[in-house]
């Protein structure tokens, strides 16, 4: 049976257009860190470093970003943009590196312009979100786009690895070119009607900061998604390197088992709604935050012959994936419920400024403390680190919040 919201015309070519964007991603998630480890031959320091430059312009430029994009509308055409200035950054690393040209630098440029592009599209998707959805269907619309996600979870990896097999890892970045130019072409056939552009006035770059200060539900789940993105983004600064040099998985059986293991993703997709329904989608939300981070304890742990590292690997992202699903559905749901029209993108970029902000401090610490203390020391400090983030939702009003249409 196809989901109501899928009937509509402007939404599915919307989530048709995330769809291929978020599958794209998922490739280039293991692909870029693989050309770094495999073809650049890069330290734990300078893994560190390419990891944080991707969320880096979040913290530099999510204020601005967010108040910029109020101020001017026309969401949905800065969407594009930003989906073509990506593609375009992506597409010169095969390039440069058929023609033998490809430096650390120009993947730290890539990283760097890819994620400032990011912003701008991110900071978008809120109000276009709103303008193609029904209040009373915000965890449905929600479930949709990260259904799709959790199967790119599945597929993105796994079709990431063999690519890296088959052509290696360089070439392997056209694939995530091409499905930026995917949701550019979706996003140029809809035509919302999005909210109107805000007026300027004293206060308007920091109005989205000062709204989030003055919602406790707001400012706790800021909180905590923080201390949960820094710590993973210790971990995941390291995983790849971990998984392939000290635990010797190669790419291609990497991407499989991470892909197979996102499968707990697509549970989690799939059931998060009639779990809202019944728990309420506050309580959901907390109890997301420590599935999603407990289960990346047994990387550190992983040990013994190859097929039990594999099943442990692939344990963590089962778990870790139906949790991370379970918590983005929630939240993305109980933000589109309480945060005003006109203040959606300044929220959304003075959240990203603090939330992904904490992303490249968290691959520089990774980094960091991988090359100081060791890789597996600092992915146990990551793992027990993210926990945290559970803990400073259990006093706030979060567990408790339901939407007006569960109460």
């Amino acid at each position: 049976m196809i989901p109501p919201l899928l009937r509509d015309r402007a939404f599915r070519r919307y989530w048709s257009g995330q769809t291929i964007s978020m599958f794209g991603d998922q490739i280039s998630s293991i692909v870029l860190p693989l050309v770094a480890v495999l073809t650049l031959h890069v330290s734990p320091a300078q893994m560190g470093f390419l990891a944080s430059l991707e969320w880096l312009p979040s913290l530099l430029f999510g204020l601005h970003a967010g108040a910029w994009v109020d101020r001017r509308g026309h969401r949905r055409a800065t969407m594009i943009v930003a989906d073509i200035g990506r593609a375009v950054l992506l597409a010169s690393v095969p390039v440069t590196y058929a023609l033998g040209v490809l430096t650390l630098w120009q993947l730290y440029a890539v990283a760097f312009g890819a994620g400032s592009f990011s912003v701008l599209f991110t900071v978008c998707d809120p109000s276009l979100f709103v303008a193609l959805v029904p209040s009373d269907r915000y965890v449905e619309g929600n479930s949709l786009v990260y259904g799709s996600r959790a199967l790119s979870f599945v597929g993105g990896p796994s079709v990431g690895g063999v690519l890296v097999e088959l052509l290696s890892a360089p070439f392997a970045m056209i694939a995530d070119a091409l499905s930026f130019l995917g949701s550019a072409f979706f996003l140029s056939r809809i035509r919302p009607a999005e909210p109107p552009a805000a007026e300027s006035g004293r206060h308007a770059l920091t109005a989205g900061a000062r709204f989030i200060k003055g919602s406790a539900i707001v400012r706790s789940s800021l909180i905590a998604v923080a201390t949960i993105n820094f710590f993973n983004f210790v971990f995941f600064a390291l995983f790849v390197l971990y998984a392939t040099r000290s635990l010797h998985v190669r790419p291609g059986l990497l991407g499989l088992v991470l892909g197979a293991g996102a499968i707990g993703g697509v549970l989690g997709a799939a059931v998060t709604r009639r779990l809202a329904a019944r728990l309420g989608v506050g309580l959901v939300c907390t109890l997301a935050c420590l599935v999603f981070t407990a289960p990346l304890a047994l990387v550190p742990l992983a040990a013994g012959p190859q097929p039990l590292i594999l099943a442990m690997l692939f344990t963590a992202e089962f778990i870790s994936g139906f949790g991370v699903m379970a918590l983005d559905i929630s939240i993305g749901a109980i933000f589109a419920a309480v945060i005003p029209d006109q203040l959606r993108s300044r929220v959304s970029g003075a959240f990203q400024a603090v939330n992904y902000g904490t992303r490249p401090l968290g691959a520089l610490a990774g980094g960091i403390l991988g090359t100081v203390l060791g890789v597996r020391p600092t992915l146990w400090i990551a793992a027990i680190g993210g926990m945290a983030g559970f803990a400073v939702l259990l006093p706030s009003p979060l567990p408790r919040f339901r939407l007006p249409s569960q109460s």
